[in-house]
This record gives structure tokens, C-alpha cells and sequence, in this order.
């Protein structure tokens, strides 16, 4: 069985495959991460196609929650079991459990690092309520394991096909409003990640915020995935905040 060392790349083998929906795939593998966080991410390449960052669905075992939607993604999500896939990290600033009540919300893909998260907040014996939303119900997916789980689901798509009709932020302050969390958890895209911080400070509620972006050496060097230095001010970041080594997740407090 596979362990994961950050700085050396190790092989691990598809162990099975789970379809999400109709883009995205879980692939399972057959090794360990250690010393990881939830929020954390792993680059995934595949010799002669190229190497992506992605986020954890597990990691232990060592899951990855990944939509096809280029070369490289397409080219993982088409392994099949016994195939090799290289991994090296964790990366990253991940996710850290704060207070015993948590909103979770996940914004199309950006659902994918909410099911470990969730998991290890479970595993304390704390409230665990998720919101998702999706352009429409064929894009959502873990609605199924994380209730399975013992999280309460809440549910919306742009076009109504599933849960409420609208924007998932709706959902999300109607959950503030009926039981205040003690901290929310976000990751999907930025307008929605800027919609839920401003709610977050008006209701005075901590938010950790996980930003998507262009990765592509995952430590720091090439600043490629440097966030605008406008949502920076507004989130009371310094300038030349990086997702890669900083973030993905941002830890804000609403005061």
C-alpha cells in the first residue's frame, strides 16, 4: 500500500471508481495520506498527459473527487482499476473544525472537499448542515453519501430541476437565520465565496473560505494562482495572496 511524501512523487493504483454524475468521478486508490487536512489539495499527473491539482474526497484512502472537463482531467477520470496514478503533496492551507456547529456549502465542483470535511466533523459528534447548489440537479452530486453520512442536506439549482429554485447563498442564510453556525465553510466560486463573507459579517460568523484557481507549481514559486489584490482588500488579506501556499483556505474572522 501506497504512502503519500509532500516533496517526492509516489505511484499509487485505481482501486475502483465511483460516478458523481454525468462530469465528475471519485477515484479511489490504495494508499494513505498522512498528515493532512481537509481543504488541502494533492497534484495528480499522469506521465505524457500532464499534472493537475485536486482537492480530497478521503485520505484515508487517498480519494479524488475530479470533473473531466480538460485533457488532463479526462485523461484520470478514464483510468480503470489497476491503473497507476502519480500523487505528490498534500499542498496547501486546508480546513480547521471551529466551535461543534458547522455550515458546509459547496457551489457546483466546489462541493468536492466538503465530504471529508464533513466526515471528520462527524466523527467528533458534532452538527454537520451542507448546502449545495448547482446549475441543476444533473450537476449536483454527494448528496447521497454525506446524508448517509448523518449530515442534514439542503439543496438548490439554478433552474429549480432539484431543492430550491435559486441561488445556493438563499439556502445558506435561511440555515444562518433558523440556528447560527458557529463557523461556515465554503468552497465553489469566488462571486459566491464573496457573497457568503459579506452574509458571514453580517450575521458576525466566522467563514473559512476555499478559493479556486490556476495551479500550476503548488508551492509558491510561479504565482500563478495569486489572488486579485481587490479581493484581497476586501477580505483583509495581504496583497499578493497566494491559493496554492496560503490558501486554498481562507480563515476570516467577521469582526
Amino acid at each position: 500500500m501506497a504512502q503519500c511524501n509532500q516533496g517526492l512523487m509516489q505511484a499509487f493504483k485505481l482501486q475502483k471508481k465511483v460516478q458523481e454524475n454525468e462530469k465528475t468521478t471519485t477515484l479511489w486508490l490504495d494508499g494513505d495520506l498522512e498528515n493532512v487536512s481537509p481543504g488541502q489539495f494533492v497534484m495528480a499527473w499522469l506521465p505524457g498527459v500532464g499534472e493537475k491539482p485536486f482537492s480530497l474526497h478521503s485520505a484515508k484512502p487517498l480519494a479524488l473527487t475530479i470533473c473531466a472537463v480538460g485533457p488532463v482531467s479526462r485523461a484520470i477520470c478514464a483510468l480503470k482499476p489497476g491503473d497507476t496514478l502519480w500523487i505528490r503533496g498534500p499542498f496547501g492551507n486546508g480546513f480547521s473544525l471551529h466551535g461543534h456547529n458547522h455550515l458546509l456549502v459547496g457551489g457546483g465542483y466546489g462541493a468536492a472537499p466538503l465530504r471529508y470535511l464533513a466526515d471528520e466533523a462527524l466523527k467528533r459528534g458534532d452538527s454537520v448542515r451542507v448546502c449545495l447548489g448547482a446549475a441543476s440537479a444533473k450537476d449536483l452530486m454527494l448528496i447521497d453519501e454525506l446524508s448517509k453520512m448523518g449530515a442534514s442536506v439542503f439543496v438548490s439549482t439554478d433552474d429549480g430541476s432539484q431543492g430550491v429554485k435559486g441561488l445556493v447563498t438563499a439556502v445558506v442564510l435561511e440555515q444562518i437565520e433558523a440556528n447560527k453556525p458557529d463557523c461556515l465553510y465554503a468552497c465553489g466560486p469566488t462571486g459566491m465565496l464573496m457573497a457568503l463573507w459579506k452574509m458571514c459579517k453580517a450575521h458576525e460568523i466566522a467563514a473559512q473560505l476555499s478559493f479556486e484557481a490556476l495551479t500550476r507549481c503548488g508551492i509558491g514559486l510561479c504565482g500563478a494562482c495569486e489572488l486579485d489584490e481587490s479581493l484581497c482588500a476586501r477580505l483583509g488579506l495581504a496583497a499578493g495572496w497566494l491559493v496554492c501556499h496560503d490558501g486554498p483556505v481562507a480563515k476570516l474572522n467577521s469582526e
